[in-house]
């Protein structure tokens, strides 16, 4: 053990140097935010940031479908009866299934 020691730089013996490299070990591994969490953190982050760039796009698509229907009423129509199986009064309505 006095063998490694002494190969050991003049500077690393040092009490500064011993209480900064305890510090920054007590940071990296033992605090409440070491570095896994920090890593954990910043990977969930980029997630969010992901999801909100997702539905922002799909609320302008809403939005723009909307207006869309807002404005024409034979898309109106067309919707209502593709998708909601609504009819006229004097139709009769048969639906397909595969």
């Amino acid at each position: 053990m006095k063998k490694i020691l002494d190969r050991l730089p003049t500077f690393t013996k040092s009490f500064y140097f011993l209480s900064l490299a305890f510090f920054l070990l007590w940071l990296a591994f033992f605090d409440s935010n070491d570095l896994f969490l920090q890593n954990e953190l910043r990977s969930k982050q980029t997630e969010l940031i992901k999801a909100k760039k997702f539905y922002e796009e799909k609320i302008l698509e809403v939005k723009n479908d909307r207006e869309a229907l807002l404005n024409n009423s034979e898309l109106l129509e067309k919707i209502a009866r593709e998708k909601y199986l609504m009819k006229k009064e004097n139709e009769d309505l048969y639906i397909i299934v595969d």
